[in-house]
């Protein structure tokens, strides 16, 4: 720790250490939540103050919800989830973009393989055929938000040489002419194995969203199946119920 705090300044020692915070908690570290911020006690020792001179600076944060305490953990910054509505089927691009938020594609995979029977089952189609696959892992460029994979029924015509990091629906209408009317979806909350533990970079067994949907055209003909993998971190979901009367 190169920060060393003036005694002679006729800025307060709080607010000192409080700049010095702030200082880290723009950090990419300390952003995606890798890292923790130092205690209060380690902070006081080190910089040779009260814990209370200490605390008062954390607690200037705390109360501007840029860090956040958690017992028997630490304290790290604050990670402005993504609120998605049930009920508001949009693309992950427009649900970033409406949120200030630059979309990283981390993977864009296409390859054409033989998919599990769960597949097969929900897009009808013979368990002899390849299907093409599509991987991808995107979020922001402090994290790591999501993992999905889709899977298509053989009548959109998939090449693989699409430009699949533009909207998906938007390149299935207007490469295929194929136009997406219904999601029919199962959300789940699932423990991370060692693959989801390595792609999403979570700690292993971390709470994992994992949210299943077949996608239909207007005349209800599956499209794709399509499975994503949600950092809780980041991702939660929301809907609302009205009471009919």
């Amino acid at each position: 720790m190169d920060f060393k705090l003036d005694h002679n300044s006729p800025v307060p020692l709080h607010a000192q250490i409080e700049g010095y915070l702030r200082s880290l908690i723009v950090q990419d570290a300390y952003l995606s939540g890798k890292c923790f911020l130092p205690k209060e006690v380690t902070l006081a020792k080190k910089l040779g103050v009260s814990r209370n001179t200490v605390r008062q600076a954390v607690n200037t944060l705390v109360n501007e919800q840029l860090i956040e305490r958690k017992k028997g953990v630490g304290t790290k910054v604050v990670n402005n989830k993504i609120a998605t509505r049930l009920d508001n089927w949009i693309s992950f691009t427009k649900e970033m973009r409406k949120q200030g938020i630059e979309v990283v594609d981390y993977l864009v995979t296409i390859s054409l393989e033989i998919a599990p029977d769960e597949v097969y089952e929900a897009l009808a189609t013979p368990k002899s055929k390849k299907i093409w696959k599509l991987e991808k892992i995107r979020g922001s460029k402090n994290a790591k938000y999501l993992y999905s994979v889709s899977y298509f029924h053989p009548r959109v015509g998939i090449t693989g040489n699409e430009n699949f990091k533009t909207p998906l629906y938007e390149l299935l209408e207007d490469t295929h002419d194929t136009i997406v009317a219904t999601s029919k979806e199962r959300i789940s909350a699932i423990k991370a194995d060692k693959k989801l533990v390595s792609i999403l970079e979570v700690p292993s067994k971390a709470p994992i969203l994992r949210r299943e949907r077949l996608v239909c055209d207007p005349g209800d003909r599956p499209v794709e199946f399509n499975i994503v993998y949600y950092h809780t971190d980041y991702f939660t979901y929301d809907i609302e119920i009205k009471r009919e009367l």
